[in-house]
């Protein structure tokens, strides 16, 4: 035979073996205690938003919602941040005077 030669009676131990090797090197590698799902994100100041400016700080989520659809509606990128401060209605600064003036009139 060419090759490494392994009595008939070793073989089942052989495969047994690589895949306790295998087993091993898979629990070392999925177990570092850290978690691969993504953390919640914390609420930040209203200046940690980097390119985004409040135009709205309303009473709940639900009205927060609604003034980012009338928004969304006439074309105005929002968002709806949670901040340290409260819920917050979040555009880019170029737009930020226009959905204030929609803001204001949709009231």
């Amino acid at each position: 035979m060419d090759g490494v030669s392994i009595p008939m009676v070793l073989e089942p131990f052989a495969g047994l073996a690589l895949v306790a090797v295998l087993a091993l090197l898979l629990r070392w590698t999925w177990s570092t205690g850290h978690s691969h799902v993504a953390a919640p994100g914390k609420p930040g100041h209203v200046g940690d938003y980097g390119l985004l400016v409040e135009v709205a700080a309303p009473a709940d989520a639900a009205e927060a919602a609604a003034d980012k659809r009338r928004l969304t509606e006439v074309g105005i990128r929002a968002t709806v941040a949670d901040t340290v401060d409260g819920v917050r209605v979040m555009v880019f600064a170029e737009d930020e005077a226009r959905a204030k003036d929609i803001l204001h009139f949709s009231h």
